[in-house]
């Protein structure tokens, strides 16, 4: 036992070591640092306590980032989500070239963040030229071809649509992937009793897959809160402030702006909050989607 001990540690020290060194390090110093008011690139660091807290539920900006956050988490989780449903449940439904529409799903997910949002920005919103504006007026829907799809009041909703469409096909093949090992035999049953497919899978597909609908929650949670690729880059070089994720603002008060701000014990404080939210979201999650596990 000793011996299978020793061996044990040591293959658990360096992932240890690479741990403590990369996450556990950075994560209480991050914390510390919250407690200042230092610009991040002098020797001159206030300890202000919990100011920098306190001053996050007054600024506006950051409430707006945060709306913005949990809008894409919980609207957007639910119809991505919806539609992962309605896809999987098309796509096994023995429609013809099945693998051919997953890839085509999936695609977006391999494609560079930058490509996507030069796509959705320039090629389907751009106020002239964009696809979106003259399939629209194509289709003799003027009155909607005429919409700014990128105008401030716009700019939020247009890009959680693109952020929907991106994500879907991800969801899709984790919900494929779990179906393909569920038994044949369950449906073939089903079918013999009279079950129509959306009967099958609420009442066979839903249940024994529920563990991968948990860990796709989960994964859908944490991504949602920390997003920052596709908003930063939606809007250029200058993120619109109507867009502003909690990363986003992160990023633009530490040292991302075009004139620096360099706030970044305020840009850390707003980090920590994040992270207690992801792991709130996530043990909450856990615990609620909790059921007992199913053999098959």
């Amino acid at each position: 036992m000793r011996a299978r001990t020793r061996l044990i540690l040591t293959f658990l020290f360096p992932a240890s070591l690479l741990y403590i060194v990369f996450f556990l390090y950075p994560a209480l110093r991050a914390l510390y640092t919250s407690f200042f008011d230092w610009s991040g690139f002098s020797d001159n660091a206030r300890f202000t306590g919990l100011d920098n807290y306190r001053q996050l539920y007054r600024d506006d900006l950051f409430i707006e980032s945060m709306s913005n956050t949990l809008t894409i988490l919980i609207a957007g989780g639910i119809i991505v989500f919806g539609l992962a449903f309605a896809l999987t449940i098309l796509l096994n439904s023995g429609i013809r070239g099945r693998k051919l529409f997953r890839a085509v799903i999936f695609l977006p997910n391999v494609v560079a963040v930058i490509a996507l949002t030069t796509m959705w920005s320039v090629a389907i919103y751009h106020p002239r030229f964009g696809l979106l504006k003259n399939g629209l007026a194509y289709l003799g829907l003027e009155s909607w071809s005429t919409i700014l799809f990128t105008s401030p009041q716009n700019i939020f909703k247009s890009m959680m649509a693109a952020i929907i469409w991106i994500n879907v096909g991800f969801y899709v093949v984790l919900l494929m992937a779990g179906i393909d090992k569920i038994p044949t035999e369950l449906y073939e049953a089903a079918k013999i009793d009279g079950a129509n497919q959306v009967q099958m899978f609420y009442k066979i597909t839903v249940p024994l897959l529920w563990d991968v609908i948990t860990v796709g929650i989960v994964l859908w949670s944490i991504n949602a809160l920390k997003i920052f690729e596709f908003p930063f880059a939606f809007t250029a070089l200058e993120p619109s402030p109507n867009t502003y994720t909690v990363a986003v603002y992160l990023y633009v008060m530490g040292f991302g702006q075009r004139t620096p701000i360099y706030r970044l014990g305020y840009a850390t404080a707003m980090g920590v909050v994040l992270v207690l939210t992801v792991i709130l979201v996530v043990i909450v999650l856990r615990r609620v989607m909790r059921r007992e596990v199913i053999q098959y």
